[in-house]
């Protein structure tokens, strides 16, 4: 495990990915982390599909109509949900989740990145979130943030640029 300032450091979005399947041992650490998430009240207003079927991995790769491309090449995915009947903070809970994946993916050394469908489109305009329930079944009542296209590294990345940092968008005490 990597100390959580090398994790961050390290983590970047990987959009392409070797043909290697994602082990069940490493998939069941991910998805721990995902359900170890905090939630608003406790009330933990995610929930996740996994998905290793590579037809419905390239069902959703088409849900919507740009950046969802890179899912065909990923050996799982997982789309991240939420209840909003459960709590009217899903989507923070859902993303802190979708969060954890993420850094649990490269503590593993696993590529990962977030595909956002929550009010996208796809190509002939119809809602991305409608076109992930379609392909995975998910009851309409049960919102879909994102879908983590997860697999094991087909390029290196350069970790993060510390020059880079915005530091002009840290305010203390005020604006």
């Amino acid at each position: 495990m990597k100390d959580f300032s090398e994790l961050v450091y390290l983590r970047r979005s990987h959009r392409k990915f070797t043909e290697e399947p994602v082990g069940e041992a490493e998939l069941r650490q991910i998805m721990r982390a995902a359900l170890m998430a905090p939630s608003s009240k406790g009330l933990h207003s995610y929930e996740f599909v996994t998905v290793t079927d590579t037809k419905k991995i390239g069902q959703l790769s088409r849900c919507k109509a740009m950046g969802a491309e890179l899912l065909a090449g990923a050996p799982l995915a997982i789309a991240v949900l939420g209840r909003p009947e459960t709590s009217d903070c899903w989507l923070e809970d859902a993303s802190i989740a979708a969060t954890h994946i993420l850094l649990q993916a490269e503590d593993l050394g696993l590529g990962a990145c977030w595909v956002q469908m929550r009010e996208r489109q796809d190509a002939e305009g119809r809602d991305a979130e409608a076109n992930v329930r379609r392909v995975l079944n998910i009851p309409e009542e049960v919102r879909v943030l994102c879908v983590v296209a997860i697999g094991h590294k087909g390029a290196e990345r350069k970790p993060q640029n510390e020059e880079r940092l915005l530091w002009d968008k840290v305010h203390q005490e005020t604006w």
